[in-house]
């Protein structure tokens, strides 16, 4: 099985806290399936403090003996999307993409080319931002795993300033039950996250942050414990004082 990819190393402990709370938000999401495999998603989001309102529909259609998959968005910053990706076809384990987006309002564009690799020890992605007023932006990562224990490299380049403007590390381990994640980022940002399920029904998860441009600690402690197989229970505290509660129950097969 391949390694994570870089964004994706401490996933697990980042949803603990992060899933399942929407303070000051009013959020709904609706996803359907049509026989003839077509994808529609929809969505909304209301800002209770700055009463701005935010929706979002995606289609998406896939070409499964071809590897193909396309993709229409549009939202209501009247800003309309295209991606279609190609995987497993040129390369086993390679995924080819291109999205771009157009504003007819401003007229602005953006177009993105990505690229992912993943083989049994190594994930690897390069993406480039093809902007039409500067010069191309790259991000590069690679993360290598082997016998649970992961590292993983980080970066991006300015082509048009000829400048390295990321330059992140990150070492982990991994179990079925447990990860462990460090990361140093710009070599100003250090975090540390520890994840363990605990229980079949019982997550808990460990996060530590400290920037040395500031010398301000950021510490929190999460946990998610499943009342049944339709309710569950999270809680959250950081070194603020700030506390998080949530409850989420499944009203029935696609509705929570």
């Amino acid at each position: 099985m391949a390694p994570p990819t870089y964004n994706d190393l401490g996933k697990s402990a980042r949803n603990v806290f992060s899933q399942g709370y929407h303070f000051g938000l009013f959020k709904l999401d609706v996803k359907t399936k049509t026989h003839s495999d077509v994808e529609f998603c929809c969505g909304g989001v209301s800002n209770q403090d700055t009463g701005k309102v935010f929706g979002s529909l995606e289609t998406k259609y896939k070409f499964k003996e071809y590897g193909l998959t396309f993709s229409e968005k549009w939202n209501t910053d009247n800003t309309l999307g295209t991606e279609v990706s190609i995987a497993d076809k040129l390369l086993n384990g390679l995924t080819l993409g291109y999205s771009c987006t157009f504003s007819p309002q401003t007229g602005s564009k953006t177009g993105k080319l990505k690229t992912t690799y993943k083989h049994e020890n190594v994930s690897a992605t390069a993406d480039f931002d093809l902007s039409l007023s500067a010069g191309p932006l790259i991000y590069a990562s690679a993360v290598v795993g082997y016998q649970g224990w992961l590292g993983g490299y980080q970066a991006s380049f300015d082509s048009q300033r000829n400048k390295l403007t990321r330059n992140n590390f990150a070492l982990g381990f991994t179990a079925s039950d447990f990860t462990l994640h460090s990361a140093v980022d710009n070599g100003r940002e250090f975090t540390s996250s520890i994840y363990h399920k605990i229980k079949p029904d019982l997550e808990g998860a460990i996060n530590l942050v400290y920037n040395s441009s500031n010398n301000v600690t950021q510490f929190a402690i999460g946990t998610k414990y499943n009342l049944d197989d339709e309710a569950s229970i999270r809680a959250k505290v950081n070194s603020n004082l700030q506390i998080g509660l949530g409850y989420q129950q499944k009203l029935r097969d696609g509705k929570v």
